[in-house]
């Protein structure tokens, strides 16, 4: 027998938990897209409780239902067009008052409402005693107390949503805002016409639709419209009438008005259900911020956090990675052992395992990496980063909430671009997801940890965090340029909201690392393989190269003169001489190698653009390594990996051994780094950049300015520190 299913839709403030409720309801169980029509990301997951299968709907995080955002109409609609069997509010009870704004609208929409007061421990601490019990009472929905980021209440709230929602038991008509008596009369009226107009049948609740009406809601007059055709027009002008009247009566818009009223109610809930304590506990964030926001403490605080962000993923990472290098050579090895000699094994062992091994082996750094991110985002630190980059980022023309995009960038920056969605301006946005791309996603730190731990392996971690902040530099650079010729005008208001530190809850943390590594992985079995499969095809073929001494013979020749030496050797020099038979074996095999790269196709595309890089002192491998990138930064790795591997070591230190043995300098070195930071966004990133500006150009501008920016500094770079 099928168990009932219910859908429960999350909503709430941004900042109020909703996210860690959601994540410790549904764990792995998520499904992440985006709601039909539009680009706000869409989450829900499906579990069993008391019998019942739930899909649990998490909302977008809003501070009302009046449709300003894009963010507002979908939560909005989602209620009004989907009627989920409950809506749980997640309520901030340490910020009551604003939390109650969204809640009392959710009560006016005439759907299944359960409040769950999360982060009850925060308000008790502020000194704040909330009686759920009256609040219940007064408002007719069911209350109960969470803390999100322990676990605390969350199955209770499950529970009792579940039980409010198969009850049976109707919505109090009362208990909801009454306006004052010229605002009553003016909705009865309405709505009195309404009914008239629609009968029985109507999808949705009158005295909200006659609300929103006299509110002026653009939205909800279209649809009036949709549904009554040319009757509506009638209401439609009354509803005009009826807001002139009391615009007459208030000399204010009745939008404002009534939502004073509103606030008015929720001051009287306040007052009856909020006791303060005489002598309230000292606010915990607001005395880590008098540190952490310190105007001379606090900048170098943040950048002491992301350097140890950097210096923990390259120096802890490199036990679990030498993990992994080890079981690649393993399975090489193994394969090797299995696998016929001939063609399905070169491709096999060169394409796909030293292709994809090559990157796979960064999981762990990429890892810790999401997590430090993580962390900075559940704890609250985010948003105080965008505080102190505030007045930086004015100085392009931004406010400090487009350094989150920016700082999120440090993951992957295709969410990032998205993100960039949240800012109220369209110019703001643009110019946020113009200068993004020069943010250094997690794509790329692969190839930092491979060039920076060969050519600066002591002072590894502190090379990739200057690289960050060089590329945080290029941004804000760009981005005055750009406002200075692009996006001439104002700045937009804008106030900076700090929620409270939290605790942060290992699961969620690890839901969030899990989310943006699967990315990784799927890379792995997709574009990486892919590129690394037609890379090693372009370095195998053709087949028939002429080289230019013949490479067997002169093996065969040095291993009968070696073992001449050591039949008629000491044993003392026997094992020398083994060595160097070794050595010697291993090094006309490269030569090999190299002259069988450098005639192949990708070695003759290599040498058709290594001049453009020659300036930058990277060799024609580089190059091509550097043009493979633009499918996915990952893939630059993968490529070298499949041009300079050796056999007979781990794939990561067989590429560091091989750079080492090249003509590539630690200057030359350096500047791939700085090209690879700074040059043109991967595929993903220019497509997410077309459709959030909305125009292909926007994209093509990122893709001309970015590369001409990594050349020029890359240029810089490399000519400069040949003189050190």
């Amino acid at each position: 027998m099928d168990k009932k299913r219910l859908r429960i839709a999350l909503t709430g403030n941004p900042n109020s938990g909703k996210t860690t409720i959601f994540n410790h309801l549904t764990g792995t169980r998520q499904k992440v897209g985006n709601w039909p029509g539009v680009t706000v990301e869409k989450k829900e997951g499906d579990i069993e409780k008391s019998g019942f299968g739930l899909k649990i709907i998490d909302l977008p995080g809003t501070y009302s239902l009046t449709p300003f955002s894009i963010e507002e109409i979908v939560a909005r609609d989602f209620i009004l067009e989907e009627n989920p069997d409950v809506v749980i509010d997640i309520i901030d009870a340490s910020n009551l008052e604003r939390s109650l704004y969204l809640a009392n609208q959710l009560r006016e929409l005439d759907c299944k409402v359960v409040f769950a007061l999360n982060m009850a421990d925060l308000a008790e601490s502020r000194g704040y005693r909330i009686d759920g019990e009256k609040l219940s009472e007064l408002l007719g929905v069911p209350v109960v107390f969470t803390v999100g980021n322990k676990g605390k209440g969350i199955d209770e709230m499950l529970k009792i949503a579940v039980e409010h929602a198969v009850s049976g038991q109707g919505i109090p008509e009362t208990r909801k805002v009454r306006y004052s008596k010229d605002i009553e009369n003016a909705i009865s009226e309405l709505r009195q016409l309404l009914e008239e107009e629609t009968g029985p049948e109507f999808p949705y609740n009158r005295r909200w639709t006659v609300i929103k009406l006299i509110e002026d809601d653009a939205v909800v007059k279209r649809r009036l419209g949709q549904i009554l055709g040319d009757s509506g027009g009638e209401l439609l002008e009354m509803a005009q009438q009826l807001r002139a009247r009391l615009f007459e009566l208030f000399n204010e818009e009745p939008e404002i008005v009534m939502t004073d009223e509103r606030y008015g109610f929720i001051e009287g809930i306040i007052r009856e259900v909020v006791t303060a304590s005489k002598r309230r506990r000292v606010d915990i964030s607001r005395n880590i911020d008098l540190v952490l926001t310190n105007r001379f403490l606090g900048f170098p605080i943040f950048i002491f956090f992301i350097w140890a962000m950097f210096q923990l993923t390259f120096t802890l990472g490199a036990y679990p990675m030498e993990w992994l290098e080890q079981g690649v050579s393993w399975l090489s090895s193994g394969l090797g052992a299995v696998v016929p000699p001939g063609i399905f094994r070169e491709f096999l062992l060169d394409g796909v395992i030293a292709g994809v091994g090559s990157v796979i082996v960064f999981l762990p750094n990429i890892l810790l990496l999401f997590f430090c991110i993580a962390l900075f985002e559940d704890t609250g630190y985010m948003a105080r980063a965008a505080f102190l980059m505030d007045r930086i980022m004015h100085l392009i023309g931004l406010h400090g909430k487009s350094f989150i995009p920016m700082l999120m960038g440090f993951g992957c920056n295709v969410p990032a671009i998205m993100a960039a969605r949240t800012l109220e301006s369209r110019k703001d946005r643009i110019l946020t997801v113009l200068i993004t791309p020069f943010m250094s996603c997690s794509a790329r730190l692969p190839v930092y940890i491979v060039l920076a731990g060969t050519f600066f392996a002591a002072h590894a971690g502190t090379v990739i965090f200057m690289l960050y902040l060089a590329g945080i530099a290029a941004a804000i650079l760009t981005g005055r340029l750009f406002r200075s010729f692009l996006f001439k005008g104002e700045d937009a208001p804008f106030v900076m909201e700090l929620p409270p530190y939290r605790m942060p809850m290992v699961k969620s943390l690890l839901i969030h690392m899990w989310d943006r590594a699967k990315m990784f992985l799927k890379k792995m079995g997709g574009v990486i393989l892919v590129g690394s499969v037609i890379i090693w095809v372009l370095s195998a073929y053709p087949k028939d190269i002429d080289y230019s001494v013949d490479y067997e013979a002169r093996i065969d020749k040095a291993m009968q003169t070696y073992d001449k030496q050591q039949e008629a050797a000491l044993p003392e020099e026997a094992e020398r001489l083994a060595e160097q038979r070794s050595e010697k074996i291993d090094e006309l095999i490269r030569a090999r190698r190299v002259e069988h790269a450098e005639k192949s196709y990708l070695g003759k595309i290599g040498r058709v653009i290594s001049p453009v890089f020659k300036p930058l002192g990277i060799d024609w491998r580089g190059s091509v390594a550097i043009l493979t990138g633009f499918v996915a930064k990952e893939v630059v790795v993968s490529t070298m990996g499949v041009l300079y591997a050796v056999e007979g070591e781990t794939e990561s230190e067989a590429l560091r051994s091989a750079l080492r043995n090249s003509d590539i300098t630690p200057a030359a070195a350096l500047a791939m780094m700085v090209f690879v930071l700074l040059y043109i966004p991967c595929i993903a990133a220019v497509t997410a950049i077309a459709r959030e500006t909305g125009s292909v150009r926007w994209a093509f501008l990122s893709v001309g300015y970015t590369t001409g920016v990594a050349w020029l500094a890359a240029f810089v770079v490399y000519q400069g520190a040949r003189f050190f």
